[in-house]
């Protein structure tokens, strides 16, 4: 399946049941699986090396400036449905959960999605680490641990899920990424709708040389920053 045809499939707003993806990354060889796999540990190792200093140095910064643990394990939902811990550096204060139902009128997003662009729960260390990507620098031990793959769909928390009809519960037929084609191309920028069309025609035009793009966009997009917050 091509992903133009995704993309009309997609586009009309009338179907009560979407089409399953049926090729793609769903249709994968092991041999492709096995080659995912291979480039996202044989990126992931090293990049956590490289990184580690910047990691360590984000590390005292959040433990300097803020109360509370420096990683942040929050449970999202991977392939199939399975819930799995997800790492993170914590950029919000710790009652930020207890305090999310107070912010709820100024969410920016769209669908199931809770952003706000200066969030005031968020710590002037934590602006900084989510400004440059860095609080997500630990999924690299997910996508070692094999949660997670470097490129694929954004895993959503359990709540997001529970709002997915048929059409975005067909994100959840792959491993989940740390980057992906919306996260180049906008990030927080683009609406959800967008968002879901885009993880559909990744998973259905999905070879080994489309990662290969997106983490070389990825870098520049970081360096960008737009809709990081």
């Amino acid at each position: 399946m091509r992903p133009r045809t995704v993309r009309a499939r997609i586009a009309t707003p009338d179907v009560d049941v979407p089409p399953r993806i049926d090729g793609g990354l769903l249709a994968a060889s092991g041999r492709q699986l096995l080659a995912k796999r291979v480039l996202d540990v044989s990126l992931a190792l090293p990049a956590l090396v490289l990184l580690s200093p910047v990691l360590l140095a984000a590390a005292c910064a959040i433990k300097l400036t803020s109360a509370g643990p420096v990683f942040y394990p929050q449970e999202r939902i991977g392939r199939h449905g399975k819930p799995f811990r997800m790492f993170k550096l914590r950029s919000m204060r710790l009652d930020a959960e207890s305090e999310r139902s107070a912010y709820l009128h100024l969410n920016e997003s769209t669908g199931p999605l809770f952003k706000i662009r200066r969030d005031p729960r968020v710590t002037p260390v934590g602006r900084i680490l989510r400004s440059w990507s860095i609080d997500e620098l630990p999924q690299l031990l997910n996508v070692i641990h094999g949660e997670m793959s470097l490129v694929g769909p954004r895993p959503p928390l359990p709540e997001e899920c529970e709002h997915y009809g048929p059409l975005e519960r067909q994100r959840l037929l792959v491993k989940p990424g740390i980057t992906c084609i919306w996260q180049v191309s906008g990030r927080s920028d683009v609406p959800f709708a967008e968002q879901v069309r885009m993880d559909l025609e990744y998973i259905a035009g999905w070879d080994l040389r489309s990662d290969i793009r997106i983490l070389l966009r990825t870098v520049p997009a970081v360096l960008g920053r737009r809709g990081a917050y």
